[in-house]
């Protein structure tokens, strides 16, 4: 029986975690390890002035006072005997596509398996409304999770998957789309005199382009994209390789001047 790995950064008590979890139950031995509190946005950060605390809460199940990555950490390096064979982090109520996976924990605790060497899904359900229903999105990880359990992924490579609740049964491989959303800052002030701002965002339906996970759930598909821990972009380390001439040169200058 395959060792799979839960969390999440909604937190322990989730019900996209709890679905999850006993979707995962039916293919393999599954152990828990999440935040014990919501800890959304906080992407791949880690808590470093503080000390983690960790709970068990069940058999098999950990609460973690920290961030999903610290969650990630303690799993591999404290609270199990040996590596998980993949990492499902989710699912979350709502969409992690475009530039919010830059921002999200559910993809942040996903990417902190890859760096420690282990397959790992990040899954999101879409929605638009009340009821809200993660049956969908635990069906989809019920049969994705063999097939990566068989063929493996690449190193470094995490799947990002996003499925829209109405979803139409089709599965697209899509590039991260760009920013389409637009941020807003709602001012306030508290009883003291104290500036606020509230951030949220407004979507931008134009200018989707067509292979990107914004298109696919737009049009009732499923969207799996890879991601990967690399982010050096190849053709500028030779485009940009003549600044070294220049850098060193203004560094002489300064040394000399020393």
């Amino acid at each position: 029986m395959p060792h799979i790995l839960v969390t999440n950064d909604d937190g322990v008590h989730a019900p996209g975690l709890r679905a999850l979890a006993s979707a995962m139950r039916e293919l393999g031995d599954v152990t828990i390890v999440a935040p014990s509190h919501e800890r959304s946005a906080s992407s791949q950060s880690l808590t470093l002035r503080q000390p983690i605390y960790c709970d068990q809460i069940a058999e098999r199940e950990y609460a973690v006072e920290g961030t999903p990555a610290d969650a990630m950490i303690l799993a591999f390096h404290t609270l199990l005997s040996e590596k998980p064979d993949v990492v499902i982090s989710g699912i979350n109520p709502g969409g992690n596509v475009g530039e919010n996976v830059y921002y999200s924990g559910t993809v942040g605790a996903a990417m902190e398996a890859a760096v420690n060497g282990v397959p790992a899904i990040a899954i999101s359900i879409v929605y638009r409304g009340l009821p809200f229903d993660f049956a969908p999105a635990a069906k989809f990880a019920q049969g994705l999770l063999p097939i990566i359990l068989r063929e493996g992924l690449p190193s470094g490579v995490m799947l990002n998957v996003n499925i829209p609740q109405d979803w139409n049964g089709t599965v697209r491989f899509t590039r991260q789309s760009s920013k389409i959303t637009r941020n807003l800052l709602q001012p306030g002030a508290d009883p003291r005199g104290r500036r606020y701002f509230w951030l949220s965002e407004q979507k931008v339906i134009e200018g989707i382009e067509a292979d990107t996970d914004h298109a696919a759930i737009r049009q009732g598909a499923a969207s799996i994209t890879p991601l990967q821990l690399d982010h050096t972009h190849a053709k500028s380390l030779n485009h940009l390789s003549h600044w070294t001439g220049i850098l060193e040169k203004i560094a002489a200058r300064g040394a000399s001047k020393s």
